[in-house]
């Protein structure tokens, strides 16, 4: 339990230096970016699947 507690806690500190420090600012538009690229090859995939003759799965 005690082992946990400290996991937890190693955690939260990480998680205050990144958000505190303004580094959740910039991975935030990383991550705004990398969304629509994966969602743009998504769509190219599904494309490409069903102009092939073959339904997507889902």
């Amino acid at each position: 339990m005690l082992g946990w507690s400290l996991v937890f806690f190693l955690v939260a500190v990480i998680a205050a230096a990144l958000g505190f420090g303004g580094i959740a600012g910039a991975a935030t538009g990383i991550a705004k970016i990398l969304f629509f690229v994966f969602l743009a090859l998504l769509i190219i995939s599904l494309v490409a699947q069903a102009a092939r003759g073959r339904p997507p799965k889902l």
